[in-house]
């Protein structure tokens, strides 16, 4: 019977990060079985997360796949018609979302997470372990890297021939544990891994986006724009979309600190993507 092969999913984040760092130096269980690592492209990271990416793979002993579905910005912009000649466009990102009596709202929806993020992955994935139709054996062991901190999102694969594991989890480590271990090993920290439109972005990252990276910022604010300007084209949706659960235009919005405005501290703002970006 032919041996599981084990593959990385490798979001490029902090933690993703420092699980293929590990596994490069043999610091976690089966380390030396890991053939390849595979990194999902929505077309929208931040170009930190490409600069990282670049250095990161001349690190690591295995090869690192980039994949994509496309354009998540593209597509989600893009209008169709429907078999009778009604506008439509999909509605792959969960924004927040008010309508006209002011009324606010969210799409529960995730195809950015399953179809520009988990979809190419299962196909490289089988493409690279060779799976076949219909197959039941475990043919792929999928390293996820999720910390401690993380524990509600680990799942078990849908798809019989691949089987999940969480070696930080089994190392007991968490996001801090992940940064420590990198500043030990002389290694930078890895930036965040994200869309630069993710709805789930709290005001810290939104403010780090601003400040850090200015250019990944506007191009949100033109998503939004851009966005607003579809939905207002098409039949599918009545209420305006807004990145920023306030739903206020980003370019309006004030992301200093509760501190700096005089309002202690409160953060009312900390959901965050839970798909497979921000690993």
């Amino acid at each position: 019977m032919t041996e599981p092969v084990h593959i990385i999913s490798l979001g490029a984040g902090v933690q993703s990060s420092t699980m293929a760092l590990m596994a490069a130096k043999g610091e976690l269980p089966e380390s030396d079985k890991v053939k390849a690592a595979i990194f999902a492209d929505t077309q929208a990271e931040p170009k930190s997360v490409y600069r990282w990416l670049d250095w990161l793979e001349t690190k690591l002993p295995f090869p690192v796949y980039r994949v994509t579905a496309g354009s998540l910005a593209k597509d989600s912009l893009k209008i169709r018609l429907t078999k009778d000649g009604r506008k439509f466009s999909k509605t792959h990102i969960p924004f927040f979302t008010l309508s006209a009596e002011g009324q606010q709202g969210k799409i529960p929806h995730r195809g950015c997470t399953f179809d520009f993020k988990i979809k190419p992955i299962l196909k490289k994935q089988r493409e690279i372990a060779g799976i076949k139709r219909g197959q039941k054996t475990i043919g792929v062991i999928s390293w996820v890297g999720i910390s401690l901190d993380e524990v509600r999102r680990m799942k078990p694969s849908r798809d019989p021939w691949a089987k999940n594991i969480w070696p930080l989890i089994d190392a007991k480590m968490n996001r801090h544990d992940c940064i420590a271990w990198m500043e030990r090993n002389g290694y930078p920290k890895p930036p965040r891994s994200a869309c630069v439109f993710c709805p789930f972005h709290n005001n810290h990252e939104w403010r780090r986006l601003k400040t850090e990276e200015p250019e990944a910022f506007n191009d949100a604010v033109d998503f939004e724009k851009k966005l607003q300007a579809a939905k207002a084209t098409s039949q599918n949706i009545a209420s305006t979309p807004f990145l920023h659960r306030s739903c206020i235009p980003l370019d309006k919005i004030d992301f200093s600190t509760d501190i700096e405005r005089g309002q202690g501290e409160l953060n009312l703002f900390n959901n965050e993507c839970e798909g497979m970006c921000g690993v």
